[in-house]
């Protein structure tokens, strides 16, 4: 007689910082070693909810000193560091053996301190004092670009995620994330650890579903202000970026490289941070 599936728990969206169901109620199902895990299914409304709770947490986000916004990433850092087991557990349940989800989460860790120690350095890289041959003081800067829509690779769930949603916060952006379909409990876990890390409500918005169903809102939605991108599927991923052209959103394109390329250092670096950031220049006269 064959032994039926057991529904173990219903997975809701993070957005503004509580987790809530998705609007219109759908979930999918996760199966995993004879349990069925249900995940909520975000809707186009979800998509436009998580946006405007990105954009009203943007200015006091913005608005935080650099020291302080790395204080809160390395936060993010100490709460998965003490709750390693349950993200190593989260992994194998989505099937990575033991040793690679434990790596995984090792360089997950390392990646979110390596970027807590750039939140107050990414100005002084980019700031310049630019000559002119006028009487001015001509200083650039950079400056957030606002809210941020991330669409995270497929795999894998956890490392790839991470590395495409901090740099965004370290230069003080909010993030709107479509996380991966295949993995989705690691974005679950990591949602979990956001509210206890001092991350304020909105500033990270986690939304769970099929991407056919959410891109297309968030590409085109005309509060969203760049896009990054990680779809290996080229019609889908081009159909975004021209949805985008509506409000001429910056826009990256990447395809979803293989799992190996997000434990390289490839994987990571100031320009990361650096291409949601605008930079903006100041014409001052010079004293006498």
């Amino acid at each position: 007689m064959a032994t039926r599936a057991v529904v173990r728990k219903t997975h809701k969206l993070y957005i503004g910082g509580a987790f809530v169901r998705s609007e219109s109620g759908r979930t999918f199902p996760l199966s995993s070693h004879g349990q069925v895990v249900q995940i909520a299914r975000a809707s186009r409304k979800d998509v436009r909810d998580a946006v405007r709770a990105a954009r009203t947490a943007w200015p006091s986000w913005r608005d935080r000193s650099a020291y302080n916004r790395g204080q809160i990433v390395y936060r993010l850092a100490e709460i998965i560091e003490s709750r390693r087991d349950q993200f190593v557990d989260t992994l194998r349940v989505t099937g990575s053996a033991l040793g690679a989800a434990e790596k995984e989460v090792s360089a997950a860790i390392d990646r979110i301190v390596w970027y807590a120690g750039w939140c107050d350095k990414i100005e002084q890289l980019l700031s310049t004092k630019n000559p002119v041959g006028l009487s001015h003081f001509n200083v650039s800067s950079p400056e957030p670009t606002g809210v941020v829509g991330l669409v995270a690779p497929f795999e894998p769930g956890l490392i790839a995620l991470i590395s495409v949603v901090v740099p965004v916060l370290c230069g003080g952006n909010c993030a709107v994330v479509i996380a991966s379909e295949r993995e989705p409990l690691s974005a679950v876990a990591f949602a979990e650890a956001i509210v206890t890390a001092d991350v304020p409500a909105g500033v990270v918005n986690i939304l769970t579903g099929y991407r056919p169903e959410t891109v297309p809102t968030l590409a085109g939605h005309m509060d969203v202000n760049a896009l990054d991108l990680r779809i290996a599927d080229e019609a889908q991923d081009a159909a975004a970026a021209q949805l985008a052209c509506n409000n001429v959103k910056r826009v990256r394109r990447h395809g979803e490289p293989p799992n190996r390329f997000w434990y390289t250092g490839a994987a990571q670096g100031p320009d990361w941070i650096e291409a949601f950031m605008e930079i903006k220049t100041v014409w001052h006269p010079a004293g006498v």
